[in-house]
């Protein structure tokens, strides 16, 4: 490609006003334009690289790396949520910077979804060249000033009018009015701004005119204004691209890709600032000696490299340098110039884009060139015209190139095969220029062919945008009172939990003594925990369900080895006989025993029998009510472990010692203790909730003995049947515990366990759609499902590992079409829901510790707990928050929480094994 070569433009002051040289005929001058011309082409190898390069600095400048001065500064804007159709209200928006030397005052009335659009009110100011380049305080005071007169010819009323700031210089924004400027471009040099609060300088200058009382709610750059001022489509719009005097994109980020907000969830748009884009690598190959020229005369030597290749300001500019540079080759205007020619800034955007207009026709072009005091041959008009086409051509493909980059971020950062985006446009370039978006257009499709983008005009220059940033933030701090006014039940004080506990421990105590209490504190007739001294060979039965397990365990000093295999109980089998159900259990254990080797062997057996029981003795235990699909004949009211006898005397080949039958919060209790003899305490956080711990004997009124310990179960599902936690109650609770198929019973348990959180959710989240502050106020079927919300997605929703985006697609799998914000406010109600229930479980806990703790007279107690179940298990955030409010109730317990496994199986051989080993004891 040549280059301008031996005749610099660096000599044009010294241009003689005709060539000196022979001039060239018409064929020879088309020849020298076109030679000429060939330095603006751009390769699609180039553009990629371009494209390349511009994301890497993007994502540089995102992860908080420091960065040279040519690179993007991808600054956030504080703009979190795009529009969604319901905003309203009366905005004023000053526009400064957006326009070149011109000051923009608009009022916007918003209408909501329902009202038809208003045209907005606007008037501009020039700005004259000593503001633009003299004191900071004179330019606001200026913009103070306008403000008024705008006002003061449209008639307001006297109150606080809420003002959007479009100020589109690069800045440093610490918050929506916070934002300090970094550097002047466009042809601005105010003193005493740059480093400085633009809001606080503009409120300053409003506070010294002092006619109106006017707050400065946002501050925005005319890119965000255009992205937000796009009238919400299909989808909504989530980039902006302008190309006015300079050039600039925004889009929505994902929020914890930007290392300067140290923020986790949700979007922020983030201004990529990429006019300072100014790669030597990426951009060396298509700068043109005119670029170089360019940017030597300019006010800003150096930077804002690749604006100055696409921005408004500077087209018209290199056109003048190309055209003076032909003309002094004698390829155009006879091989004259003239003065106007070879001063700066006589060609504008509006010269070149009518000159460029294939419907303008010659005689314009030539009027133009005429007014510039040029001599036009026949064939200049067109070779005139093909410079024009080649500038805007190139820039229409640099800036694909940049926005090819910015898909790709986003297609990258969504993790979408195919993007579907809606990028807003605004600018003079695009509103006079009709074919750069075309351009724009190809070479999007040819960098990124896997977005699929639809381009809209914005509205309003972005003054319209301005306003819906200001009516945006209001409508988020008004959606944001309702949702916390909504959640604040939800979040327990210290005073509160210090009362569950206390009352807790007072229910404990009235239980024991065999007094009308919520809690029953039944004895389980397990006395002692596992010491580590246990052996031998157990079975254990696990009945819970359609599904039961026969296991061998056995307690070595090596640890314990468990063998098992899974039976299943036909329906009816399950809803046949009392007697057919217990014969296919002997039949399964015999099945069981003979693949193991051990038919005709007499192991000791523990039973888990998770139905509802009233316990006897360690092995006797009357069913009080069949659940869970079973209804055998003749069982209820019955003890179960003497149907499994006669059961197995029926069946003579078999031998087994029932020794003991197990809830499964004990099981859970031994399997811990096992391996950690400290564990004196057992929970279950799961479908249901539950807790046990080791009781002194001397304080069971219903059993006799002073000394020693009982494993107390203590049912604490039903705390606070008698009422005690209505002050802790909600609306939201009072719904649930309605619909459910035992309304006022099991009160704690409907506020902690996995079966009833997911419907808390349900119903906060109806309410607050109608309250239009989720998916629009619009009421779905789909929420209106009872259980539609299951434990398993809340606690895939508040995993700190998944983006908003993937929540998001949880959501809409239950069929939520929802927003971005709508996701985040999900998020919240389920972190709500989630955290009360683990408070309150963890001042249950809390009441259990301190109960062991007193009864042995101890300043400091080290205890263990055992848990199980899903909830507990599977949610991220629930048993740290369970440990955490343990510690801050019960700050003189130390206490240990370990995950049981198979408390159910392993569990019930150990109450087995240590009622073995306390049975050879008294034996002795």
């Amino acid at each position: 490609m040549d280059s301008i070569g031996a005749v610099g433009l660096q000599q044009r002051e010294g241009f003689p006003s005709c060539s000196q040289k022979g001039l060239p005929c018409p064929s020879d001058s088309s020849e020298l334009v076109l030679e000429c011309l060939q330095q603006f082409k751009v390769t699609q190898t180039q553009l990629q690289q371009i494209q390349t390069s511009l994301l890497g600095s993007m994502e540089q400048a995102l992860g908080g790396q420091a960065s040279s001065a040519s690179a993007v500064r991808m600054l956030p804007t504080y703009v979190g949520s795009t529009p969604h159709g319901t905003e309203q209200g009366d905005f004023l928006v000053l526009e400064l910077g957006a326009t070149g030397a011109s000051l923009r005052v608009l009022w916007v009335t918003l209408m909501g979804t329902e009202g038809h659009r208003m045209e907005p009110r606007s008037q501009e100011f020039v700005i004259p060249p000593e503001v633009m380049l003299g004191p900071g305080q004179q330019l606001f005071d200026f913009a103070a000033h306008c403000l008024s007169e705008f006002l003061d010819a449209f008639p307001v009323s006297t109150q606080d009018l809420q003002l959007g700031f479009s100020f589109s210089f690069p800045c440093h924004q610490t918050g929506l009015d916070r934002s300090t400027l970094i550097s002047w471009t466009k042809g601005f040099r105010c003193s005493g701004v740059e480093g400085h609060d633009v809001v606080q300088l503009l409120r300053d200058a409003i506070k010294r005119q002092g006619a109106y009382s006017i707050d400065v709610v946002a501050v925005v750059n005319d890119t965000v204004g255009t992205m937000m001022g796009c009238e919400p489509g299909v989808g909504p719009c989530e980039v902006g691209l302008v190309v006015d005097t300079g050039t600039n994109a925004c889009y929505m980020e994902e929020a914890r890709h930007v290392a300067v907000l140290d923020e986790d969830r949700g979007r922020v748009c983030v201004s990529v600032e990429w006019g300072s884009f100014g790669d030597d690598e990426a951009l060396g190959p298509v700068l043109t000696t005119f670029d170089h020229a360019l940017d030597q005369e300019s006010l800003n030597p150096g930077a804002q490299r690749f604006e100055k290749m696409i921005g408004g300001l500077y087209l018209g500019e290199l056109v003048r340098l190309v055209l003076a540079h032909l003309a002094q080759q004698g390829a155009l205007f006879g091989g004259c110039t003239s003065p106007a020619l070879l001063s700066r800034g006589s060609i504008l955007l509006e010269h070149v884009t009518e000159m460029e207009d294939p419907l303008a026709g010659a005689a314009r072009v030539h009027a133009i060139l005429q007014d510039l005091g040029l001599s036009v041959g026949t064939s200049d008009a067109e070779l005139v015209r093909y410079v024009c086409t080649a500038v805007f051509t190139r820039a229409a493909r640099l800036c694909g190139a940049a926005l090819a980059a910015v898909l790709s971020r986003l297609q990258h950062s969504r993790e979408q095969q195919m993007l579907q985006i809606a990028v807003a446009t605004g600018g003079r370039v695009f509103e006079q220029h009709p074919s750069f978006l075309s351009i724009l257009q190809e070479t999007v499709m040819l960098l990124v062919p896997e977005c699929d983008v639809s381009f809209i005009p914005s509205v309003d220059g972005g003054g319209r945008g301005v306003a819906m940033v200001t009516a945006v933030a209001a409508r988020l701090a008004a959606h944001r009172r309702l949702l916390e006014e909504t959640l604040a039940p939800f979040r327990l004080n210290r005073e509160q939990l210090a009362a569950v506990q206390a009352q807790m421990q007072e229910a404990m105590a009235k239980g024991l003594r065999g007094e009308a209490s919520s809690l029953r504190m039944l004895p389980t007739y397990v006395r002692a925990t596992p010491d580590g001294s246990e052996r031998g060979d157990f079975l254990a039965l696990d009945l819970g369900g359609t599904n039961f397990r026969v296991l061998l365990v056995r307690v070595t000093a090596g640890g314990v080895q468990i063998t098992s295999q899974v039976y299943s109980i036909p329906e009816c089998v399950a809803q046949g006989s009392g007697q057919q159900l217990f014969d296919h259990i002997v039949d399964c254990i015999v099945d069981f025993q003979q693949k193991q080797g051990l038919s005709g062997q007499s192991l000791p057996l523990g039973f888990t029998f998770s139905f509802p029981c009233r316990q006897l003795g360690l092995d006797q235990g009357i069913l009080l009510n069949w659940t869970k699909g079973f209804n055998a004949s003749d069982c209820e009211g019955q003890d179960v472990v003497c149907l499994l006898r006669e059961a197995i005397g029926r069946k003579q080949a078999v031998k087994l010692n029932v020794v003991a039958i197990v809830n499964d919060t004990v099981g859970t209790m031994m399997s811990c203790g096992y391996e950690d003899p400290r564990c004196e305490v057992g929970l279950i956080v799961g479908t249901g909730t539950n807790a046990c711990y080791m009781e002194e004997l001397r304080n069971v009124a219903s059993v006799a003995g002073d000394s020693g310990h009982m494993c107390i179960n203590m049912e604490w599902g039903a705390f606070g049947d008698d009422g005690s936690l209505g002050l802790l109650r909600t609306c939201f609770d009072a719904n649930v515990d309605q619909a459910s198929i035992n309304p006022g019973k099991q009160s704690f348990e409907k506020m902690i366990s996995g079966m009833y959180l997911g419907e808390i959710v349900r119903h906060i989240l109806l309410h607050l759609t109608s309250l239009g502050v989720l998916f629009r106020g619009q009421q779905t079927q789909r929420l209106q499902t009872r259980d539609i919300f299951k434990t398993k997605f809340l606690s895939e929703i508040e995993s700190d590992s998944l983006a908003l985006r993937q929540v998001r697609a949880i959501l809409e799998d239950l069929g939520l079409p929802l927003t971005s914000d709508d996701a985040l406010m999900v998020l919240e109600v389920c972190q709500a829901v989630s955290q009360r229930a683990a408070q309150l479980c963890g001042a249950g806990v809390a009441a259990v510790v301190e109960k062991i703790r007193e009864n042995r007279g101890l300043e400091e107690l080290t205890v263990s707990v055992g848990v199980d179940g899903t909830l507990y298990k599977l949610h991220p955030h629930f048993s740290g928050l369970v440990a955490a409010t343990v510690r801050e109730l019960a700050p003189r317990c130390a206490v240990t929480f370990l995950q049981s496994e198979d408390g159910s199986g392993k569990g019930a051989a150990l109450v087995t094994a240590v009622a073995c080993r306390l049975a050879q004891m008294d034996h002795v």
